[in-house]
């Protein structure tokens, strides 16, 4: 356990389907911990911060923070056994609604005058995720875990359509001063689904989410766009070290193009669109991080004293392979009208696969990446053990 001066954080970051690798990383650790003399209910994280699909993880461990295995059992009981339909409308109908009328009015929208009054919002329609949400969260219970100071805060992050600003919510039991930056700011209030819809509102796949926002209705989407810092939250929260998982190769680089280049598809300009969005930004803040703790590590303790910054431990997991190519394997898993639909603009083929990447909540592919998260963590044991250190009860 940690001091009261000092707190570990937890970053889940955004990528839909991808967020199975979270899990995986995070039951390995789990273990980890219990074989270092750590009790199974032990939380090791005060602070727990998530972005898109990693909000819902983070609020469900969040939710379950006096039982920290209880917390990773649930998360791995639903990823270990999902299916599209609990997140979005799979059937033929639903896709016929939501993403047949989309990709219509996108393409041919100047024809089509009798969409212009009630045009689809979004390629799917997420209407069962509330409903798997409302099952999965225990928000009474997230209550009573900041208040007995089994959890001093969780924060997610969701992004502005209305006012262009990344905004982040957080819930704490202490008072802790909301900051303010350059089109990113922190906003006190009580963590609900909305909140979770909104941050994992994928642009254009999922449709955006109103949220009240200084007295005005602002409409949110995917906290991952605009994050230019996604470790800040936590040490603005009061972490230490921050343990941060990804859910794409930080720095990966392209494999080699075909000798006969195609023109790109839609669906590998939008997955190209969608890694540059919830990966970039991870990457440059992971450089930050690391240049000022390089910067501070020479300085004097009174020059240090002097500063508003101060030296962050963190340590990072992301995944070995590269999830598109894991992706490839399982498209023909998804249900057959979301297949034809995504096939329409190329998103079944090897060089598409990127995009369904983020659409494939089925069993096949999340049981995969649990398990690459589950290996990843499993061989970075000696740094985890040397993050985490000897357990040390209160």
């Amino acid at each position: 356990m940690e001091t009261m001066d000092k707190k570990t954080g937890l970053i889940l970051t955004g990528g839909g389907a991808r967020a199975a690798y979270q899990v995986g990383v995070l039951n390995a650790l789990s273990l980890i911990l219990l074989e270092a003399g750590w009790p199974a209910h032990c939380n090791p994280f005060q602070i727990i911060c998530g972005t898109s699909a990693g909000a819902i993880n983070a609020t469900a461990l969040a939710c379950r923070a006096d039982d920290f295995g209880e917390g990773v059992r649930e998360l791995m009981g639903v990823w270990s056994h999902f299916k599209a339909d609990q997140v979005y409308r799979a059937d033929s109908l639903g896709v016929i609604r939501s993403g047949a009328r989309w990709l219509s009015l996108f393409s041919f929208g100047w024809l089509l005058r009798k969409w212009h009054a009630n045009p689809p919002n979004s390629l799917l329609d997420n209407t069962p995720l509330v409903t798997m949400l409302h099952r999965l969260l225990d928000l009474p219970r997230l209550d009573d875990a900041l208040a007995n100071g089994t959890l001093h805060a969780l924060a997610v992050t969701a992004s502005s359509y209305s006012g262009g600003q990344h905004l982040t919510f957080y819930q704490s039991s202490q008072k802790v001063e909301p900051w303010q930056r350059t089109q990113r700011a922190a906003v006190r209030d009580q963590i609900g689904v909305e909140h979770l819809l909104a941050s994992s509102a994928i642009p254009f796949i999922f449709p955006a989410i109103p949220i009240f926002y200084e007295g005005r209705r602002e409409y949110f989407g995917d906290g991952s766009m605009r994050q230019v810092a996604p470790i800040s939250p936590a040490i603005h929260l009061g972490a230490s070290k921050i343990l941060v998982i990804g859910s794409g190769r930080i720095g990966d680089r392209a494999g080699p193009a075909n000798a006969q280049t195609q023109y790109p598809s839609l669906a590998q300009v939008a997955g190209h669109a969608l890694s540059s969005i919830f990966l970039d930004g991870l990457s440059a803040d992971i450089e930050r991080v690391n240049r000022i703790n390089q910067t501070l590590s020479i300085l004097t303790t009174e020059q240090r004293e002097k500063m508003s910054l101060r030296p962050v431990d963190v340590l990072v997991v992301t995944p070995s392979e590269r999830i598109d190519e894991i992706a490839s394997r399982h498209v023909n898993s998804l249900p057959r009208p979301v297949r034809v639909m995504l096939g329409g603009i190329g998103a079944t083929e090897a060089r598409g696969a990127a995009l369904a990447s983020y659409l494939l909540f089925e069993a096949s592919f999340t049981n995969e990446l649990i398990a690459l998260g589950q290996r990843d963590t499993e061989a970075m044991r000696d740094e985890v053990l040397a993050f985490f250190g000897q357990y040390q009860p209160l």
